[in-house]
């Protein structure tokens, strides 16, 4: 819902506009076109996406949040260095972990996780380190590929939000 529900008191009059905000607007709200919005990009010495794109869109029903982020790289992309992490729109609640499915089309096609602690507002996406090992390790710029132009990730969270 977009918003918290009304609390009625005795003998007030239900008139049809009330009805239309507390019912029908919050049922539309919830079939409503995902929000676009563009998600940071940061590592221990933070890439640059250049000529290449970088968007994200959500959508929020209550407390829960399910966010898309995709990356394209570009000619001019910088990818700096250390395990990357992508903003999302809204802190997640404390004390539970979320996850979702992430995957990069490079040389290969990775498919990996992401993974994000409660009371954060940004997730690693995590690939195997190499073809001949499944072990996962945070995305990066050598991980699980040498990432280059053309090179697409896809990622996907579902969380609860901390309000």
């Amino acid at each position: 819902m977009t918003f918290a529900p009304r609390t009625w008191v005795v003998g007030e009059v239900v008139t049809a506009a009330l009805l239309n905000q507390e019912i029908r607007d919050q049922f539309n709200s919830m079939f409503a076109a995902w929000t676009s919005y563009t998600p940071t990009w940061t590592a221990s010495s933070n890439p640059a996406i250049g000529n290449g794109t970088l968007a994200g869109q959500y959508i929020k029903i209550g407390r829960t949040c399910i966010a898309a982020v995709r990356v394209a790289m570009g000619s001019t992309t910088t990818y700096g260095s250390g395990g990357y992490s992508f903003g999302l729109p809204f802190a997640s609640a404390s004390g539970m972990d979320y996850t979702g499915p992430a995957r990069l089309v490079a040389v290969s096609a990775w498919h990996g996780g992401t993974i994000m602690t409660g009371g954060n507002s940004a997730f690693n996406a995590t690939f195997p380190t190499s073809s001949a090992d499944s072990r996962s390790s945070s995305m990066a710029a050598t991980v699980p590929d040498t990432l280059a132009n053309g090179h697409i990730g896809r990622f996907t969270m579902i969380y609860q939000t901390a309000s």
